[in-house]
């Protein structure tokens, strides 16, 4: 498989089901070698056998992003398995809601983890390692872009009522982005962030279908009112939610070597809709 990311490294946490997955597909579709990650091991396992299947080249790395030792392990994979890093994708999640005085701190806490010290330590992590690997192809008279995008959301940039938690750890990575875009540039590095609104995942489904995920140990409630679903279809000026695939469109964008030269944005994946 040959593309526009022929040989890159992608790193992609979350990338077992949803959006995560459409990317880890698009990537090696385009010829980069993935690896992929996800809570459990059987979705994991599963996008790893269809790559491999379609000509690709992708290994797995099981396990929460949370875990304190996650982001080491997650770069050192990427190393033993293929010797580099070049693209990084901050995107595993999920929610958590409620109105900010019925939040507890567990709550506060496990959505502020995983949104935004997992992908925190996983940058931490890499920036050594992306640092030898540029003082080595520097030496070479070699320069190699890299990239780094993280997943927002419109929650982060307008607010949304009873997401309080979710808010602010997806406002706080557009933060982190900005930062490390003025940090990693010297690295060759372009960081930068895709906030969706609306895209249709099995986190996003009709209350209707409203099931219970097991996510880190809790059995979390998923599903969205059919009514309230509804009413921000229709406020999309595309009048429909975006799929996955479209989703992970609006990533790739960013990794292409066309972007070489854009870092530091936030692009809105929103179908148009351009306000809360």
């Amino acid at each position: 498989m040959a593309g526009t990311l022929d040989g890159k490294v992608a790193l992609i946490t979350g990338s077992g089901r949803g959006i995560g997955r459409a990317i880890a597909l698009r990537f090696a579709r385009e010829g980069a070698r993935v690896v992929v990650n996800d809570l459990d091991p059987g979705p994991a396992e599963a996008v790893v056998t269809e790559i491999l299947a379609a000509g690709g080249q992708a290994v797995a790395c099981v396990g929460s992003v949370t875990a304190t030792d996650f982001g080491e392990r997650f770069i050192g994979t990427a190393m033993a398995s293929y010797g580099g890093v070049d693209i990084i994708v901050n995107n595993a999640g999920y929610t958590w809601e409620n109105v900010i005085q019925k939040i507890t701190d567990e709550q506060w806490y496990a959505i502020i983890d995983c949104h935004l010290t997992a992908p925190f330590r996983i940058l931490r992590a890499a920036q050594p390692v992306i640092r030898d690997l540029v003082k080595a192809e520097t030496a070479a008279g070699r320069r190699v872009m890299r990239r780094v995008i993280n997943i927002s959301s419109v929650a982060g940039v307008w607010g949304t009522a009873g997401s309080a938690n979710y808010s602010a750890a997806k406002a706080g990575i557009v933060g982190l982005t900005k930062t490390l875009a003025k940090e990693w540039g010297r690295l060759n590095t372009t960081v930068n962030a895709v906030a969706f609104g609306l895209i249709q995942t099995r986190l996003t489904v009709s209350a209707a279908q409203q099931h219970t995920e097991k996510i880190e140990g809790r059995d979390i409630k998923v599903g969205v009112n059919p009514d309230l679903l509804a009413a921000a279809e229709q406020t999309i000026p595309l009048g429909r939610g975006g799929s996955p695939d479209e989703a992970a469109g609006a990533v790739y964008m960013f990794a292409i070597p066309d972007a070489d030269y854009v870092s530091g944005q936030l692009l809105l994946c929103t179908g148009g809709l351009t306000h809360g």
